[in-house]
């Protein structure tokens, strides 16, 4: 299992109910804001505005700032957005490789801050594709089971379409070809199960685990990474251990 992304989807659920709501918002409006720009204000025929609406309502995203982000995006009633998606790569601790998404409307700005964190926490920034091959593009859904028998909603998944499926404790990730993502994450939502988050997503084609100091290493940089402003997502080939999840779990 990646881990990290568990990791990340409980990590950002509970987030969204303390003070950095604020942030979250900011970035979920500069993500609406492209989307709309390179698709259309419709999340009708905009399949990619419609799968970040989706996330900015699981946030409790108000919906004015929903609007205002679209018609930002759309280039409605004023400017359009001028930002621009930039994809980093490179090393934390241990060489574990990690990619981040990155939107932007100065890029000495951005690769400066992402570069400082690096250095400071162990890291190191890379040459584009230095570890994108390592890694796979993928739809992607996490589930929140609750009462439901995971075996079964793994194998509801896979009727539906999935690739992959990854079951622990607290979350079901679901892995997709780009092609099947659509009908696969329409299925889960008809099935009621709740969903903590939708995306396309980079997934490490193979996992490195680390002992445990060096994994709450590897984790402190990639949160550092997740604050900046202009970064998005960060993905990892961290491994993450079950027991190492319940333990950050309780803690966050």
């Amino acid at each position: 299992m990646s881990g990290h992304s568990k990791w990340a989807t409980i990590r950002r659920s509970k987030e969204a109910n303390d003070n950095k709501r604020g942030k979250i918002f900011t970035k979920l409006g500069h993500e609406i804001a492209i989307a709309a720009r390179e698709g259309g204000p419709d999340p009708e025929s905009n399949f990619r505005l419609r799968l970040v609406l989706d996330n900015a309502k699981r946030a409790n995203m108000p919906k004015d700032n929903i609007e205002r982000a679209i018609a930002r995006g759309a280039g409605i009633g004023g400017d359009g957005v001028n930002l621009e998606e930039i994809v980093y790569e490179g090393y934390g601790p241990n060489g574990i490789a990690m990619i981040l998404e990155a939107l932007t409307d100065n890029r000495n700005r951005t690769v400066s801050e992402i570069r400082h964190v690096f250095s400071r926490l162990g890291g190191n920034l890379g040459e584009s594709g230095c570890v994108s091959w390592m890694f796979s593009r993928t739809g992607y859904v996490s589930l929140l089971p609750g009462d439901a028998d995971p075996e079964e909603v793994a194998l509801e998944a896979i009727d539906a379409g999935a690739e992959d499926v990854e079951i622990s404790d607290t979350v079901i990730e679901v892995y997709t070809q780009l092609e099947d993502f659509k009908a696969v994450q329409a299925a889960m939502e008809a099935s009621d199960y709740e969903v903590g988050e939708a995306s396309v997503s980079w997934r490490p084609q193979t996992t490195m685990a680390l002992e445990e100091k060096d994994t709450l290493r590897v984790l402190k940089l990639i949160e550092a990474l997740e604050e900046l402003d202009d970064v998005q997502n960060v993905y990892s080939n961290i491994e993450l251990s079950d027991e190492l999840m319940a333990k950050l779990d309780s803690a966050a």
